[in-house]
């Protein structure tokens, strides 16, 4: 039998989703024995979905007891899946999703996404209609509109979900959003965050060469809901990261990295409900970008408004190896990071190495006795897809979950894209998702499938 779905197949199961959730939702919907361990399926079990799943699989509880079984491995590069059930021999493997979700919904509690970008919305959007706790790569999806999507799916479907952006559980990044929040560095009005990426080819003007196909990768299903091409080596395994249909750039990558702590600290998502009056204003400079890839830098501005008390604030995105100005308090002598993020407070400016990490400037000001005085307010988590896991058994709460975080994280940092994509200043009505004075980009707001794969 094939592992594969055909169009009619699929089809025909999307149909009646919303009617069998109805009658029999899946694995959120049961109760965990003690020590039970969740049933995982992997949509994308190499590069990072081979990390993701080597890591659930050895996840621990407190006693010691094995935290998920690993039930269903899918992934459209054969090599790949085959690689991933030497390790996990019991796992059923297929390389259509659609088809593994379909088949194994009753054995089926929770689904890890560790797709390139563009499938990341109809496998999570599938798995969350039949009732699947969900843990998805960041970025959470290619468009604004998916993110806004998914979280309302979840919030409709009750099931437990998970952005997965790995830094937001650690403990060196909570500990810069209470030094924010506690109001260390004074109000902040201004945010740099800056990365290294990308590491792949963009600003390429053409497709290059079309190339035959290898024999082990499912090129149809590779496509998935995006504009069909021909193959060729610039896209599978890594580089489609660049490519506007089926990665996110630069920003995709680390945006959702870069941009928690400022998201977290500076209640970001509640300018996502302030709508036309008060719009999100984004605008971009950039060189390369085309019709086909992300540029080959870009610098991105957002000025967002008064959220509550807390002041207008501009946030300026860096990638590409450009960076800001570092201020008089880094002093001589010494390397700026290339990852990382700087918050200008009117106490002075706090530096952040990569996701943690944060140090007030002038490190003089780290002795002082106010720092040690911030004691800790939020809660410390066991580790991002521990947290995921245990939420699924009904112990705690996945903090980047789609619907109060993980999806609004997800909005604020393509926002930066769709400037990019603008090529001209835009005001955003983030109630409405729609940039008021360019129409034009609502198609990319909400992209198109397609054919046979609407949800």
């Amino acid at each position: 039998m094939s592992n594969q779905m055909t169009r009619r197949e699929f089809v025909k199961v999307v149909a009646g989703v919303g009617a069998a959730v109805t009658i029999a939702p899946a694995g959120a919907a049961r109760t965990f024995a003690a020590n039970e361990a969740v049933n995982v399926a992997f949509v994308g079990s190499g590069g990072m979905g081979g990390g993701n799943l080597g890591h659930i699989a050895g996840l621990k509880t407190s006693k010691g007891a094995r935290l998920a079984n690993v039930v269903g491995l899918c992934d459209v590069d054969r090599n790949r899946l085959k690689a991933a059930k030497k390790a996990h021999g019991k796992a059923k493997t297929y390389v259509d999703f659609r088809k593994m979700l379909t088949e194994m919904r009753k054995e089926i509690d929770a689904v890890m996404v560790s797709t390139p970008d563009h499938t990341h919305y109809p496998a999570s959007a599938m798995a969350i209609k039949l009732g699947m706790a969900v843990s998805t790569e960041k970025p959470l999806t290619q468009s604004i509109w998916e993110a806004r999507q998914l979280g309302i799916l979840a919030k409709k479907h009750k099931v437990v979900t998970q952005h997965d952006h790995e830094g937001h559980a650690g403990s060196d990044l909570r500990r810069g959003v209470e030094w924010i929040k506690s109001g260390l560095i004074g109000p902040v009005r201004e945010v740099h965050i800056f990365t290294d990426r990308p590491i792949w080819p963009q600003g390429l003007a053409k497709r290059p060469p079309t190339q035959p196909v290898p024999g082990h990768l499912e090129w149809d299903l590779w496509i998935g809901p995006a504009p069909f091409r021909k193959y060729h080596r610039h896209l599978h395994p890594f580089a489609w990261r660049g490519w506007w249909d089926f990665g996110s750039g630069a920003l995709g990558d680390m945006g959702c990295h870069f941009f928690d702590l400022a998201f977290w600290a500076l209640d970001l998502g509640e300018a996502l409900k302030i709508g036309d009056k008060h719009p999100i204003v984004c605008s971009a400079e950039h060189e390369g970008n085309s019709e086909e890839t992300y540029p080959k830098w870009s610098i991105v501005t957002l000025k967002v408004p008064e959220r509550g008390k807390l002041p207008p604030v501009t946030i300026k995105w860096w990638d590409g190896h450009k960076l800001p100005k570092p201020p008089p308090e880094f002093g001589t002598g010494r390397k700026f990071p290339t990852n990382g993020s700087m918050f200008i407070g009117e106490g002075g400016p706090m530096l952040v190495y990569n996701t943690g990490g944060a140090r007030l400037l002038p490190e003089s000001r780290m002795r002082e006795a106010r720092v040690r005085e911030v004691k800790p307010f939020l809660p410390r988590s066991p580790g991002h897809k521990k947290e995921w896991l245990l939420a699924v058994r009904g112990e705690g709460k996945a903090s980047s979950n789609f619907t109060d975080y993980g999806g609004p994280l997800a909005e604020v940092v393509l926002l930066g894209n769709l400037a990019i994509k603008a090529g001209k200043t835009i005001e955003w009505d983030s109630v409405n998702l729609k940039a008021n004075n360019a129409p034009e980009l609502d198609q990319w707001v909400k992209r198109e499938y397609r054919k046979g794969w609407d949800l």
